[in-house]
């Protein structure tokens, strides 16, 4: 058993600051200092990227008739998959979701109120709590939040003008605490599901395997479509080198050139040796000269200005985050995979932010951090109103926290609870869910999948989500599907799910789709 703080801290940490003695033993690992903030998500080594302009769908030139043809046979994309893109956060720590910032009830539904020491177990006392004060619920986003939730005041911060179009749904479910084991990343699915980018599949603030802090389902990881990772503007602005060529000619004759090589080429791929004896390695060396110069031509013709890719010339960003924001390294990572994935250059991203174990002996850190947070997670809500399209935004952690009632009324306090350990029975998800076209509506009027009980602890056998992580990574692919109206090919885009039969998998799916098939 975790040995709690007994003294009371007078201060908040600084957003930054590292989590220190908290009971948990020496940080041996890269996710034991994620999670406790002594490295953020930008520590972890850099690989070169991609790049971002203003629009995918408005910024395609095409290439001669005769490469264009070329082009497609090659496999080289001119724009993503039009799925809705797919942003997640992945909070680092065990932070806090179910009571204090998202609304978690019992079978009912979200109101239906657990007991008063249920929700002092969630950071709620007496006068906070919703079954005794009712004036403490906030459906501004569809999804019932705490009227003092810090990710709702971050996401109000930012998003105001967006809320409106928004609905969410929250799903208790357990996962382990402060452990990167925890196979909670849905990226791979969202990709099998048919998110796809003009420039790549996925990205990711954190080099590994998922893109996050979390690990990805086993059997859903496509080694072809990991997560390229970017955490910093540096990263966007210089990813697509067209050389010297555009420097030394304008765009325009730079394509010229470069389309002049690839025909040259070409021609040259009929005076290969026709007697090599090994076909494979033949074909091999034509389709490089073949798709190598057309690929050079079309990434010149579309990136050879340069102005689009910095993230600091995006006006929308500009509006969102202030230039002193964007020197805040979760701020900065957030514009830039936002940009990424809502412009349509990668289906999905994973923003992975640490510093969430932070029951450090007062409340007012986690309300610190909870509130960037929230205001990343409304950045990209507003993003997405700004381009005009849709957005599913999916939070999760390792784990939670729980407060043992003692309070901390300092101003960042704001009289609640003191995180004082972990506890995974009170751990929950949640998404949002951006419609440019109005609020989406929800399926058979759920806004939350499963229940807890009345003491807070998540009822496992309320969902199959409940008590296995790999179960709450399906129920995302599942909702995602539903909102282009595809859950019907649920079974045959993932065999071996083990959600049930397609009753008791209606009975997973919350909102009524929002696009049919694909985004125009």
């Amino acid at each position: 058993m975790r040995r709690h703080f007994l003294n009371k801290r007078r201060q908040p940490l600084h957003p930054d600051a590292p989590l220190l003695n908290l009971g948990h033993g020496k940080p041996i690992s890269r996710r034991d200092m994620l999670g406790r903030g002594l490295i953020s998500g930008a520590a972890f080594s850099s690989i070169g990227l991609f790049g971002l302009f203003s629009h995918p769908r408005d910024a395609m030139a095409a290439l001669s008739n005769d490469l264009e043809a070329i082009k497609t046979e090659c496999g080289i994309k001119a724009e993503g998959a039009g799925k809705i893109p797919f942003i997640c956060f992945d909070l680092a720590g065990g932070a806090n979701i179910a009571g204090s910032n998202v609304l978690v009830g019992g079978q009912g539904g979200q109101e239906d109120f657990l007991t008063s020491g249920g929700y002092s177990k969630l950071g709620l006392p007496g006068g906070l709590a919703p079954n005794n004060n009712p004036s403490v619920i906030n459906r501004e986003l569809g999804l019932a939040f705490h009227s003092d939730s810090p990710f709702l005041r971050g996401i109000m911060e930012k998003a105001p003008a967006a809320a409106a179009n928004v609905n969410g749904c929250v799903i208790p479910a357990r996962s382990e605490n402060d452990t990167a084991n925890n196979p909670h990343n849905p990226m791979y699915g969202i990709f099998t599901a048919g998110a796809d980018g003009e420039l790549m599949s996925l990205t990711g603030s954190r080099s590994s395997l998922s893109g996050g802090n979390s690990m990805a389902p086993d059997g859903s990881i496509i080694t072809s479509a990991r997560p390229t990772k970017i955490d910093r503007i540096t990263d966007v602005s210089g990813l697509v080198d067209t050389g010297k060529l555009v420097g030394l000619l304008n765009q325009e004759d730079a394509t010229a050139v470069m389309e002049s090589i690839a025909r040259i080429s070409h021609r040259r791929i009929d005076q290969i040796d026709s007697g090599l004896t090994d076909s494979n390695r033949r074909a091999n060396l034509q389709d490089l000269l073949r798709c190598g110069y057309v690929e050079a031509a079309d990434i010149t013709d579309r990136y050879g200005d340069p102005t689009p890719l910095n993230v600091r010339a995006d006006m929308d960003i500009l509006s969102i985050f202030s230039e002193s924001e964007l020197n805040d390294r979760e701020f900065e990572k957030t514009a830039s995979i936002m940009k990424l994935v809502i412009n349509g250059y990668a289906g999905a991203g994973c923003i992975s932010m640490g510093g969430f174990d932070y029951h450090t002996g007062e409340r007012g850190t986690g309300e610190i951090r909870d509130l960037r947070a929230g205001r990343c997670m409304g950045a990209c809500l507003e993003y997405a109103r700004r381009k005009g399209v849709p957005l599913m935004l999916y939070v999760f952690s390792d784990g939670s926290v729980s407060s043992n009632g003692r309070i901390d009324d300092s101003p960042n306090g704001r009289g609640k609870g003191e995180w004082t350990g972990d506890s995974s029975a009170t751990a929950a998800s949640f998404f949002l869910v951006y419609n440019p076209n109005g609020r989406p509506t929800l399926h058979n009027g759920q806004q939350q999948l499963g229940w807890m009980r009345p003491d807070a602890s998540v009822e496992t056998a309320s969902t199959p989500a409940a008590n296995n992580v790999n179960l709450l990574a399906e129920t995302v692919w599942l909702n995602y599907m539903a909102l282009h109206g595809e859950q019907g090919q649920f079974a045959e885009k993932f065999p071996n799910h083990s959600l049930g039969n397609s009753t008791a998998m209606d009975r997973l799916t919350a909102f009524e789709p929002i696009v049919s098939g694909t985004i125009t």
